[in-house]
């Protein structure tokens, strides 16, 4: 009897670590970063590479911190609801190009719309894991004092920006800028 009952535990054992690995939802992945200021950058920007953009720069408005590429299904199947989010302004849009081909990329987003007010290039993708992307596509919300409030890892849903997104960026424009 006893021979049977070590199989058994080991067999219960495993199957309460599957349970809880089934019943984790990917696209809640934690952040380290919510809540701590967004890492800096100063990066080219895809459609005027002399022109650069750092977070510093932004400060003072609520944005969206867009992480895509051009070779990402994912991605693709996103952008027709990012350029609509990007056509009721309820905060700008900022594009993050990550390991992507700048031809292959600009060919995209004139093809398909530009959501972003200004995309930059992470061609080597370190700014990528500054912010902790473990995959594209992956959102940001950050805050008028450069702080990250939110991540989404995953295309993003209708859902996810009328019920998480956007009233959280209308609650954070509404703080007062005590900058």
């Amino acid at each position: 009897m006893k021979r049977f009952l070590a199989p058994l535990i080991m067999f219960a054992v495993l199957s309460v670590f599957l349970a809880a690995a089934l019943s984790h939802d990917p696209r809640r992945l934690p952040s380290a970063l919510v809540g701590k200021p967004a890492p800096a950058f100063d990066l080219p920007q895809l459609q005027t590479a002399d022109a650069h953009l750092s977070p510093a720069a932004l400060r003072g408005q609520v944005w969206i911190l867009n992480v895509w590429a051009s070779w990402c299904e994912s991605c693709r199947d996103e952008h027709a609801l990012l350029v609509e989010f990007a056509r009721r302004k309820v905060a700008p849009v900022y594009g993050l190009n990550y390991k992507d081909e700048r031809a292959a990329a600009l060919a995209w987003i004139s093809q398909a719309g530009n959501p972003y007010v200004a995309s930059i290039v992470d061609r080597t993708g370190q700014v990528g894991i500054d912010y902790g992307v473990y995959g594209v596509p992956e959102t940001f919300v950050i805050d008028r004092h450069g702080v990250i409030r939110y991540r989404h890892a995953g295309p993003l849903s209708e859902a996810s920006l009328d019920s998480t997104i956007v009233p959280l960026v209308r609650q954070l424009q509404r703080e007062p800028a005590d900058d």
